[in-house]
């Protein structure tokens, strides 16, 4: 068994995962990297919110970021959020 403390941080992360925009972005992510801008366009969010949400899940390790000139781009780190998603789409996909 994990012990608690080892739980809690999960749970912080999950929390963190656990939100609309959050979950699209890492949908598109899986199929590799975007700038802030894409992310936000596709999320229907203005820039500066979408770069939060990214903030939030790359201090729980989900995410790298890059600097490319004035863009930033951001992929994931973590490759488990793949099993995450499946689990996600496989249990809330095709209206069920």
């Amino acid at each position: 068994m994990l012990d608690l403390e080892v739980l809690a941080k999960a749970a912080e992360c999950l929390r963190t995962l656990a939100h609309p925009v959050r979950l699209r972005m890492v949908q598109m992510l899986l199929h590799g990297r975007y700038s802030v801008g894409e992310l936000a366009e596709s999320c229907e969010i203005p820039s500066h919110v979408a770069s939060e949400h990214l903030r939030l899940m790359q201090h729980c390790g989900f995410l790298s970021r890059t600097q490319e000139g004035k863009y930033t781009y951001y992929e994931l780190a973590e490759p488990h959020l793949a099993d995450i998603m499946e689990c996600i789409e496989d249990r809330f996909g095709n209206g069920k």
